[in-house]
């Protein structure tokens, strides 16, 4: 993938649309599933801001490293993690990344540079650098991407993190998706600050606001902070500016936000945008559903495939599970 600013070109966003594409398929699916009562627990889907994902993680190395948030199906996704795999993992099922003891706010490839969703606001900043850290003392060379809410912008882990970060130049790169609302706050109403990007600049490390429904944007500000962070020059915060098509949760009303902010979220859908470019670019709109179509059949197979899993057994509840009482440790 090429990093110039000149533009990006047919072939990087017919990926990036392929990606995108595939992420708003599975988080369709996954709102259907769980309306009709398929899945335990509840779901936080990403549909809106699939280009913040995306165009973050074409900017990575697969031997790069991210962690995640509770709504972390569309980062996993961009990275490479398996639809099938992950949907299963959301049913519940042996054949998911957790072998079904996670669930949807869990989601771990390690092979893939995925170091975990996780469902504590804020908790995957701290981790990212501590993944960093171990690549600047391994020398490795690898960036560590920690993907994060505004929400988490007012948790004390991002004021620590980032301060440890840039005293000691680790090459991580602090991503915040600004979708305007934690659970249900409005972002100004609880800062004092337009955008929150200007907030690297108390720790002396650059701060970069981007509109996150412009894939293309994203990629461009991700690879500059990415390319920083690789030459040893320390952290970047990016923060994408999106909008969250659904509440905070699968089945939230959202009746918090006024109208508007959903019908300006819609008139610059990032997939309707990637999609507008790339028959600019010369695509045939055939080739374009043609993604589209390859995006569903993938979903739908990933479906059948959770659907027809096994269950956990439930024998081996206690696997994998370091208890300490009695005097007594099991480790299995």
């Amino acid at each position: 993938m090429d990093t110039a600013k000149t533009g990006c070109g047919m072939e990087w966003y017919r990926e990036a649309y392929r990606r995108m594409a595939l992420i708003r398929a599975f988080e369709t699916k996954a709102a259907e599933c769980f309306t009709r009562s398929e899945l335990a627990g509840n779901i936080h889907l990403y549909m809106g801001q699939e280009a913040s994902g995306v165009g973050t993680c074409l900017a990575l190395r697969e031997t790069d490293y991210i962690t995640s948030t509770h709504r972390g199906h569309g980062h996993c996704l961009a990275k490479g993690a398996s639809p099938d795999r992950a949907m299963a993992e959301l049913f519940g099922k042996e054949t998911g990344y957790c072998r079904g003891r996670g669930g949807s706010m869990h989601i771990v490839d390690v092979k893939l540079g995925i170091l975990g969703a996780n469902g504590i606001v804020g908790a995957g900043i701290p981790l990212a650098a501590g993944s960093a850290l171990a690549s600047k003392v391994r020398g490795d060379g690898a960036v560590t991407v920690a993907f994060f809410g505004d929400g988490a912008s007012n948790q004390g882990t991002f004021h620590e993190t980032l301060n440890m970060a840039a005293a000691w130049k680790l090459p991580v790169v602090f991503l915040l998706e600004n979708n305007h609302y934690g659970v249900s706050t409005e972002i100004h109403r609880i800062t004092n600050t337009e955008y929150l990007a200007p907030r690297a600049a108390a720790y002396g490390i650059p701060g970069v606001t981007v509109d996150g429904t412009d894939v293309e944007a994203v990629y461009h500000a991700a690879a500059e902070a990415v390319e920083r962070a690789r030459s040893g020059g320390g952290p970047t915060l990016v923060e994408t500016l999106v909008y969250r098509y659904q509440g905070h949760y699968c089945g939230d009303p959202a009746a918090y936000r006024p109208k508007e902010y959903l019908t300006e979220g819609k008139a610059k859908d990032p997939i309707d945008r990637a999609r507008a470019r790339l028959l600019e670019l010369g695509a045939a709109a055939e080739e374009v559903d043609a993604l589209d179509r390859e995006a569903a059949e993938r979903i739908e197979h990933a479906y059948e495939f959770a659907k027809s899993s096994p269950d956990p057994d439930p024998a081996a509840v206690i696997d994998d599970v370091y208890s300490s009482d009695n005097e007594r440790s099991v480790l299995r």
